[in-house]
């Protein structure tokens, strides 16, 4: 997906419909001079409603469009009629998007299936007409209740992006190079950090038994959790990957002390990534020997199973396609 297209991250205006106003209405016909109170009720203003739509892959349909209202409800007349609801906006967003209130920053709610639907901000309640107010000691209210406002708030919808397998590290270990390499996918890849701005997704093909999506997650950097660099907005994007695949270069200087960094910065986002299979691939392994490949595993203190690969000459992706298969269909 070419990065100008797709969009995570939206600020919009949402303003609902007001509630349409109660009738104060007496009944009269050529037969009754003066008849009771018959004044219907107002219509409810119009929501502004979430849809879950998988086949919406982005934000990119709000980019432009910052301000959304519904219409107001309108107003109830004699005879006992309600008046018409105003009519409710529906935002068709991807599975997978967070609504959060501008204002506050609190999540207040997730859209995670195909046809939900969440109403981000309720329209206003249509006002009671006169005919509620009749009573044993009130024949004939003259008064009627006036509608409710529609209400108007700012919004912050985020998307995490689904996948089944999530790639994880920091800048330019070669994620975009594995994606490339196992999938149709074609993300920008350079030897320079931050390469990539935005999630690549790809499909895999395992053998002849079927499929599984890929993400390559823009990578992380120390103090993501906190904010620094573009971390929280990249960091997110894991919550909605079955299995983290963590990815450290051959040739690094610590490979103990990558995967801690990694592994902290995930722990201090969201505690409940660790819960998810985990697996190490050491990449880059054209650069090295078996000698040193040797050394590597005994010099390793990290209880998650590793892989030696290499996107450059396709070294063990095959045998690691097999682990993450298995790791996909065993639980």
């Amino acid at each position: 997906m070419a990065e100008q297209n797709f969009v995570d991250y939206v600020k919009i205006c949402c303003r609902s419909g007001s509630g349409g106003a109660g009738a104060m209405h007496f009944h009269r016909d050529k037969t009754t001079a003066f008849g009771g109170p018959d004044g219907g009720d107002g219509g409810r203003g119009g929501h502004i409603i979430l849809r879950g739509n998988s086949n919406e892959w982005t934000l990119l349909s709000l980019k432009y469009r910052k301000h959304i209202t519904a219409t107001s409800g309108v107003n109830g007349a004699g005879g006992m009629k309600t008046g018409a609801f105003g009519k409710d906006i529906y935002i068709d967003v991807p599975l997978g998007t967070v609504a959060r209130d501008a204002e506050t920053g609190l999540v207040e709610f997730e859209i995670t299936e195909q046809g939900e639907e969440v109403i981000l901000v309720p329209g206003g309640r249509g006002g009671q007409g006169n005919a509620h107010y009749k009573s044993s000691t009130n024949q004939s209210p003259d008064y009627a209740q006036k509608g409710e406002e529609g209400i108007e708030a700012w919004k912050i919808l985020e998307l995490k992006v689904l996948a089944d397998v999530g790639l994880v590290g920091f800048p330019n270990v070669g994620k975009s190079s594995l994606l490339a390499a196992v999938t149709a996918a074609k993300p920008e890849i350079a030897n320079y950090p931050f390469t990539t701005l935005v999630p690549n997704l790809g499909i895999v093909r395992y053998r002849d038994e079927g499929s599984y999506i890929m993400a390559d997650i823009p990578g992380i950097i120390e103090e993501a959790h906190q904010g620094r660099g573009l971390g929280l907005r990249f960091l997110r994007h894991i919550e909605r990957n079955s299995i983290l695949l963590f990815m450290i270069p051959a040739d690094s200087e610590d490979i103990n002390k990558e995967y801690n960094i990694l592994h902290y910065e995930l722990k201090m986002y969201n505690p409940e990534l660790l819960e998810k299979p985990r697996l190490l691939a050491i990449t880059k392994c054209d650069l090295i020997d078996d000698e040193i490949k040797t050394w590597i595993d005994k010099d390793l203190k990290i209880n998650i199973p590793h892989v030696f690969i290499s996107s450059a000459t396709e070294e063990g992706l095959i045998h690691l396609n097999d682990v993450l298969w298995k790791m996909l269909h065993e639980g």
